[in-house]
C-alpha cells in the first residue's frame, strides 16, 4: 500500500502470540464473503435489521472500496449482509460455548451489529484519530446461547466504518462464522526471542495457556528441528503438559544447534481428547558477524558534509576495549574535539574540503582512518544510519519512549556509524496565536529533547506534512512552512521527514510533475532560511517519479515506494523492483524504500517479533546496503537481542552502505530465482548480493565474467567477515531459501 493518511493509522493488535486458530476457516464455516451491500454516509437506522437496503450497491469484501467505484471517498460508509445461521455448526462442534465472527481487517475503524445490537468494535468509535488498528484482525465472539443470534434464520450484520484518508473498508480476509472450537481457546505463545547460552547454544520460554474458565486442558507439546538444506530431522522433544486459565503451562527449551546457520523448528500441541492440533514454525536465528576486536577500529563513512557556518556534531564512530582515546590531525578552524567521548563541535566558515588523520587509541593498540570534511552546498553525503519511531511506536511516541532510544543506540550502535533519533507522526499539537506549532504533552520539552540527544553525539529528526494535518490527523505545516522550520532550528533538530498525507487535499485530483514538487521546494526554501544543516527526507511513496527530480529540488532522500511490512512479499515486492530508479543514487541523494523492519516492530503500543526469518533480515540488510539506502531501524531500541545487535553492527557490511562513491547498484544477473546485484566501491572493490528468492535452498554457480569481473577476483564474505580465496571463472554456493550470500571482489593485479 502507498504511504497515505491511513498508513498512520496502522497501530495493529499484533503481539508475540501465534492465535492460529484466526488464520483460516474450518469446513463447519459459514463463510461471509458474498451479497454484501454498500452505501457511503452514516444513519443510525442502517443498523437495524428491519431497514430496506435493496436499493444498495453490492460490494465485494476483501478489498478497499476505493477500488470499487469509490475513489477518494474518506468518511463514514456501512455494509450490511443477510446470512442464515443453521444450528448445525453448533451441533457438529466439539465445544458449544461461543459463536465466532471472523470479519478480516478494516481501514480504519468499526462498529459492527447484529441483528441491531452492537456486538463489537476496533479501537473505539470510529471518527477518532485513534479510530482502528489498521492490522488486527477482527473477531468477535458471542455466547453460544445469546438471544441475538437467530439459529436457521435470517440475521443482519451491519459494519459501520470510518476512513480516515486514503484506502477505507473491510479490505483483507478471513470472512465467517463458526463455533469456537478447543483449538481457539488454546494460545500457543512462543514469542520469547532465543537467548544465545554460547556457540550454537540456545534456548526459550514456550507458554501454552487457556482462555476458556470452563475446561482444563492436557496433551502433548512436540518439538522439532529440521536441517532445512537437506530437510534431516536434527532433534526432536515430546513433552507432557496440563494447563488452564489461571494455570499457563511454561516450558523452558534448551537446545545445542549441528552448525551456525538458519533451522526450522516446529512446535505441535495436540489437545488430549479432541486430538486437535496447533502447529506453527519458527526459524531460529544465527549470528555470522564476528564479536568486535578488542583493538580500536574506526568505521563509519569516509567523507561527511557540512554547510559553511552551520553547526557541526560528529562523533567519531570507534570500537575497541573501552575506554578510548581520540584524536584528530588537520582539524579546520571552528571544530574541535573532546578526546574522550570522540565528539566534535563546532562550525566551518570557508568552504572547502579538509582531509583530517583520525586516530583512536587504547592499552590494546591505535587505530587510524583518513576522513574528509566537505564544507559546501551539500550535506548527507552517504546514507542517514539511524531509527525511527513509526514501525515501533506509530502514534504513541512520547519523549520518554525517544530518550531510551537514543540511549539504546548510543549504548550499542554509535560506534558502528548509526547517528540519528528521529520523531515520526505523532508529536504535534496546536498552534498558539503567533501561529508557532507546539508539540503535545508527550513531547512537554522539544530543545531539551534535542540537548539530551545531541549530548551524546547523536542527531534528532523530526515529522511533518505540507497538508494541514498529518498521516495520523495531526497537525501538519501547510502555509506555516517557515515558522515550522524556524521552530525546528530553534529545537535543534537535524533531519526532516516530509510527508505527503493530507496535501492530497490541496493538491489537483489529477497531480502533475510540478504539483508533486510544489509542497517540497516550498519547505526546501523555508529549511534554507534557517541556516542550519537539516536532511531533507521527502515522503511520497515514489510518485511522479521522484528519483529523477528529487535532488534537483534540494532532497537528501526520497522514499520510492509504499510502506513495507514485516513480511516476505512486502519486502522482496518492494527490495527487488528498485532497479529503476538505482541510477539516480549520488552523494547526498539517495532513493529510500523504507525503513528496516527487523527486531521487535508493532506500528504501536503493542509490539511483535518480526515475522522475517533469520535469512530473510540478511537479505533485507544486505540489498538495502548495496542500494545505498538510509539505514533506518524501526524496532524497539530498548530490547535489541543478539541476533539483531549482529545484524545492525556489521562494519564490513554497513561499509558498503556507507561507501562514499555512493555509486549505483546493479541488477547484474537473473535466472529463475536467483537474483545478482552489484555495486562498485570507492575503493575499486565491487560489492555483490546474490540472492535466492525462492522458498527453498537453492545451489548456485556465480559466472563471475558475466557479472563484470574479468579477471581472478579475491572474494570475501562480509557477513563472516572470512577470506573465500581467489576464483577466475565461477564461484559455487548454497543460498538459503530467501537468503543472500554478500561477498566482496578484488581484482588481483598481476
Amino acid at each position: 500500500m502507498k504511504r497515505s493518511p491511513v498508513a498512520a493509522l496502522r497501530l495493529f493488535l499484533a503481539s508475540a502470540l501465534f492465535l492460529l486458530s484466526a488464520a483460516c476457516l474450518s469446513a463447519q464455516d459459514i463463510p461471509l464473503s458474498g451479497k454484501w451491500k454498500f452505501s457511503t454516509g452514516d444513519q443510525a437506522i442502517w443498523a437495524q435489521p428491519k431497514f430496506n437496503d435493496s436499493s444498495w450497491a453490492a460490494i465485494a469484501v476483501g478489498a478497499p472500496w476505493e477500488r470499487q467505484g469509490y475513489k477518494g471517498y474518506d468518511g463514514f460508509a456501512w455494509y450490511r449482509l443477510h446470512v442464515v445461521i443453521p444450528s448445525s455448526i453448533r451441533e457438529h462442534s466439539f465445544l458449544k460455548e461461543r459463536l465466532r465472527f471472523n470479519l478480516g481487517k478494516i481501514d480504519d475503524g468499526d462498529q459492527v451489529y447484529l441483528n441491531g445490537v452492537l456486538i463489537g468494535q476496533n479501537a473505539g468509535s470510529p471518527g477518532t484519530i485513534e479510530a482502528g488498528q489498521w492490522q488486527a484482525e477482527r473477531v468477535y465472539t458471542l455466547n453460544i446461547d445469546d438471544r441475538r443470534i437467530l439459529w436457521n434464520k435470517e440475521n443482519v450484520i451491519a459494519v459501520r466504518v470510518y476512513d480516515h484518508a486514503g484506502n477505507g473498508g473491510m479490505y483483507e480476509g478471513p470472512y465467517g462464522i463458526s463455533v469456537a472450537d478447543v483449538t481457539d481457546f488454546i494460545t500457543l505463545d512462543i514469542g520469547d526471542p532465543f537467548h544465545f547460552n554460547g556457540p550454537r547454544q540456545l534456548s526459550k520460554k514456550i507458554i501454552l495457556q487457556s482462555t476458556s474458565e470452563k475446561y482444563d486442558f492436557t496433551g502433548k507439546l512436540n518439538i522439532r528441528v529440521t536441517d532445512p538444506l537437506s530437510g534431516t530431522v536434527v532433534l526432536k522433544q515430546t513433552i507432557g503438559t496440563d494447563f488452564a486459565h489461571d494455570r499457563p503451562f511454561e516450558y523452558l527449551y534448551k537446545t545445542t544447534l549441528p552448525e551456525n546457520k538458519a533451522y526450522e523448528v516446529t512446535y505441535d500441541f495436540t489437545e488430549g481428547r479432541s486430538g486437535k492440533v496447533i502447529s506453527t514454525t519458527e526459524y531460529i536465528p544465527y549470528i555470522l558477524t564476528p564479536a568486535p576486536s578488542p583493538l580500536p577500529r574506526i568505521n563509519g563513512p569516509e567523507v561527511y558534509g557540512v554547510r559553511p557556518s552551520a553547526p557541526f556534531l560528529y562523533k567519531i564512530p570507534a570500537t575497541g576495549q573501552k575506554p578510548l582515546e581520540y584524536t584528530a590531525t588537520g582539524l579546520p578552524a571552528g571544530l574541535k574535539l573532546d578526546s574522550h567521548t570522540g565528539i566534535i563541535t563546532g562550525s566551518i566558515a570557508k568552504k572547502g574540503s579538509y582531509p583530517l588523520q583520525l586516530t583512536v587509541k587504547n592499552k590494546s593498540g591505535i587505530g587510524r582512518r583518513s576522513f574528509t570534511i566537505q564544507c559546501g552546498p551539500t550535506i548527507g553525503l552517504t546514507p542517514a544510519l539511524g531509527w525511527n519511531s513509526w514501525n515501533c511506536w506509530g502514534l504513541s511516541v512520547s519523549d520518554e519512549k525517544v530518550r531510551q532510544s537514543a540511549a539504546a543506540m548510543a549504548a550499542q550502535l554509535s560506534d558502528h556509524g548509526w547517528t540519528y533519533i528521529n520523531i515520526d507522526d505523532g508529536w504535534e499539537d496546536k498552534r498558539d496565536a503567533a501561529g508557532e506549532v507546539l508539540p503535545n504533552n508527550k513531547f512537554p520539552d522539544m530543545k531539551g529533547l534535542a540537548g539530551y540527544v545531541h549530548s551524546l553525539g547523536l542527531k534528532i529528526g523530526i515529522y511533518s506534512s505540507p497538508g494541514p494535518r498529518t498521516c495520523g490527523g495531526y497537525l501538519g505545516s501547510y502555509q506555516h512552512e517557515i515558522q515550522d522550520a524556524a521552530s525546528y532550528a530553534r529545537w535543534g533538530i537535524d533531519y526532516l521527514k516530509y510527508d505527503w498525507c493530507s496535501y492530497g487535499e490541496i493538491a489537483p485530483k489529477s497531480p502533475g510533475l510540478d504539483d508533486y514538487k510544489k509542497p517540497y521546494i516550498v519547505m526546501r526554501d523555508a529549511l534554507d532560511r534557517t541556516g542550519r544543516d537539516i536532511l531533507y527526507s521527502l515522503c511520497q511513496y515514489g510518485w511522479g517519479a521522484v528519483w529523477k527530480w528529487g535532488g534537483g529540488i534540494g532532497a537528501n532522500s526520497w522514499r520510492t515506494t509504499g510502506d513495507i511490512e514485516d513480511n516476505w512479499k512486502s519486502l522482496s515486492t518492494i527490495g527487488f523492483q528498485q532497479d529503476k530508479a538505482a541510477p539516480y543514487t549520488a552523494p547526498g541523494n539517495f532513493n529510500d524504500p523504507d525503513m528496516l523492519v527487523v527486531g521487535r516492530v508493532g506500528w504501536g503500543p503493542s509490539l511483535h517479533a518480526t515475522r522475517l526469518t533469520p535469512d530473510e533480515q540478511y537479505t533485507h540488510i544486505s540489498l538495502w546496503a548495496l542500494l545505498a539506502a538510509p539505514l533506518l531501524i524501526g524496532c524497539d531500541m530498548s530490547k535489541l537481542d543478539p541476533f539483531t545487535l549482529g545484524l545492525l553492527t556489521n562494519d564490513e557490511v554497513l561499509a558498503v552502505d556507507q561507501d562514499a562513491l555512493a555509486s549505483p547498484a546493479v541488477k547484474a544477473w537473473s535466472k529463475e530465482n536467483i537474483q545478482i546485484w552489484t555495486r562498485t566501491l570507492k575503493s575499486g572493490a565491487k560489492a555483490i548480493g546474490i540472492f535466492n528468492l525462492d522458498n527453498k535452498p537453492a545451489r548456485v554457480t556465480v559466472p563471475l565474467s558475466e557479472i563484470g569481473l574479468q579477471k581472478e577476483q579475491r572474494l570475501r564474505d562480509l557477513w563472516r567477515q572470512k577470506d573465500l580465496g581467489v576464483h577466475t571463472k565461477e564461484y559455487n554456493a548454497t543460498i538459503p531459501a530467501h537468503g543472500v550470500l554478500l561477498l566482496s571482489a578484488r581484482t588481483i593485479a598481476h
